[in-house]
């Protein structure tokens, strides 16, 4: 992660009037080095170390406040945990079914099935998600050997 989209990210809680307190810091931090698209629970595990009076109530309150102030989206997926991103680009997820874990791809052309859902019905499209399932190359050798 460039420092320079941690700056960006205080700015704009600056502008939102959120108060930057430790914890938070080190919250952003983590989801904004993440690739793993990590869950509160995950998040929480790997802070209380550094942050032992912390709990997952206040780490998911950060991340709502996070979400409000656009710095983070919310995946959330049938009954499973949600999971969170801090990577706002246009960009898609490939899921594995074995270990969950998540990985970004882009695609732009999907991009497109918002302008022809705009045509066609005359909404308003706030957004798309798209998501791909299968096996991860880590599962699939563990799955040979």
């Amino acid at each position: 992660m460039s420092a320079e989209r941690f700056e960006h990210a205080l700015q704009k809680l600056k502008k939102t009037g959120v108060r930057m307190t430790p914890q938070r810091h080190a919250i952003l931090n983590y989801l904004l080095n993440s690739m793993s698209h990590p869950t509160a629970d995950e998040i929480y595990r790997a802070l209380e170390v550094r942050f032992p009076s912390m709990s997952v109530a206040t780490v998911y309150n950060n991340l709502k406040v996070f979400i409000e102030a656009g710095l983070v989206r919310e995946l959330t997926y049938g009954d499973h945990s949600s999971r969170f991103d801090a990577d706002l680009s246009d960009h898609y997820h490939a899921v594995c079914d074995v270990c969950g874990k998540m990985v970004d791809f882009e695609y732009p052309p999907l991009l497109e099935a918002e302008q022809a859902a705009t045509r066609q019905t005359g909404f308003d499209i706030r957004g798309h998600r798209f998501e791909v399932h299968g096996t991860c190359a880590e599962c699939r050798n563990q799955m040979t050997h």
